[in-house]
């Protein structure tokens, strides 16, 4: 079922030295594929909303795609976290990677024939990419210690800048050649998300071996052994209180994040903004989202989860008010505010992701991150879909000032998790 022998299994348990070369080679290979989910996420980011805008005519339904694709995003997430707890991170990955490449076909069909019946059904399936990507930052932890999880979660998540930020700023080009082959081109990033899933997939199929969470299942259950027959009274339990500390700081940042993402396309074409400024803007903010992780996953492992997790608060609230005030014409402005919006997301997701991965067992630790990732998928649809009835009720600076003021909510969680624990 995991392509790993008994005596293959038992030869990691027994050398310190071949798990400290499974957890490098792991990451290296971790890191390839988010290269390419980066690229595949960054589709829907950029012209889901705009692709929407177009098909039906309004703004005011601008951020159900990215409502759509989040929302498959939070089934995927159980899907791809429980398949992983069964049959391993490589199978899990790999079926969320390529049904997340379906999804991105399927928009692309519904753009050609119109349809926005099939649009809607294959961004559902297209956000299985996205809770892949995400999901994959969870397999670098497997064999991580206490003092490397932060910083294993942060090096996948830099990898992931390569493909996110090129993203953005090939839509002019990916439309060009859309436009050049008989589609539209607001359809253009999807060929790339399309073939870019795929390949993040076939990565993951090919080389994730030996699997890095059944090497990680099999220690723990030795060491459990070894407990057991030295009378030891060391307990396995999970810290709930943990958990739901990680999903409180994930899901806030989450919402804060993507409701004001979604809209800053729309806000930006009413300005008079071309594609291209666009996917500039879209493009530092992925940017900031990803590549501060390797600074952010040190920072998170040497002052504390919980100082991040407020850092984290600050910084969304300083993004809010620069995006709620600034000119709409201001590209330096609006590269500043997604910049910090995106840094923000980074500190709560790293932040976050460690109090979880530092509150569970590698027994339940994958169904557990599954579930945890379909509340922050949720609360992103949530988020995407709220921000375009905002805006059309009343602007995009109320917006940028809700999800501002919102993001301060994390203080006081991060604060009574601190006092819970003297």
């Amino acid at each position: 079922m995991f392509d790993v022998q008994s005596d293959q299994l038992q030869s990691y348990i027994d050398s310190a030295d071949k798990q400290k070369s499974l957890y490098r080679r792991t990451l290296f290979i971790v890191s390839i594929s988010q290269i390419f989910g980066g690229a595949g996420l960054a589709a829907g980011v950029t012209v889901g909303a705009l692709l929407a805008q177009q098909m039906l005519g309004t703004d005011a339904f601008a951020g159900l795609p990215t409502a759509l694709f989040t929302l498959g995003s939070a089934g995927a997430a159980l899907f791809v976290g429980g398949f992983s707890q069964r049959y391993g991170r490589r199978i899990g990955l790999t079926a969320g990677f390529i049904i997340g490449g379906i999804g991105a076909i399927g928009v692309i069909v519904s753009a050609i024939i119109n349809s926005i019946i099939l649009l809607f059904i294959s961004l559902l399936i297209y956000g299985a990419g996205t809770a892949t990507n995400l999901q994959a930052r969870y397999a670098g932890t497997d064999l991580a210690n206490n003092k490397q999880r932060a910083t294993a979660i942060s090096i996948t998540m830099v990898f992931t800048t390569f493909g996110a930020v090129a993203g953005p700023n090939l839509v002019n080009v990916m439309g060009n050649f859309a436009y050049s082959i008989g589609i539209p081109s607001l359809a253009g990033p999807f060929i790339l998300a399309a073939a870019a899933y795929i390949l993040a997939g076939l990565v993951l199929f090919i080389m994730l071996r030996p699997d890095p969470l059944v090497i990680a299942r099999s220690i723990e259950a030795n060491q459990k052994s070894n407990d057991t027959r030295a009378s030891t009274t060391r307990e396995y339990t999970e810290d709930k209180r943990g958990i739901i500390v990680g999903a409180a700081i994930m899901v806030l940042t989450q919402i804060v994040m993507v409701a004001i993402m979604t809209m800053t396309p729309v806000h930006m074409r009413h300005h008079g903004h071309d594609l291209g400024a666009v996917g500039l803007v879209i493009g530092f903010h992925i940017g900031a989202m990803y590549l501060p992780s390797l600074i952010t996953g040190i920072l998170v492992d040497k002052f504390g989860r919980i100082i991040m997790a407020i850092t984290s608060g600050i910084t969304l609230l300083v993004a809010g008010l620069i995006s709620a005030f600034a000119p709409g014409d201001s590209m330096i402005l609006l590269v500043i505010a997604l910049s910090l919006l995106g840094l923000g997301w980074n500190f709560g997701l790293i932040s976050g992701t460690a109090l979880i991965v530092d509150s569970t067992e590698p027994s339940t630790r994958a169904k557990t991150q599954g579930t945890v990732d379909v509340l922050i998928a949720l609360s992103g649809a949530a988020g995407g879909a709220l921000s375009g009835m905002i805006v059309a009720g009343s602007s995009y600076s109320t917006l940028s000032l809700v999800g501002g003021i919102l993001s301060i909510v994390l203080i006081p969680v991060v604060v009574w998790a601190r006092q819970s624990k003297k």
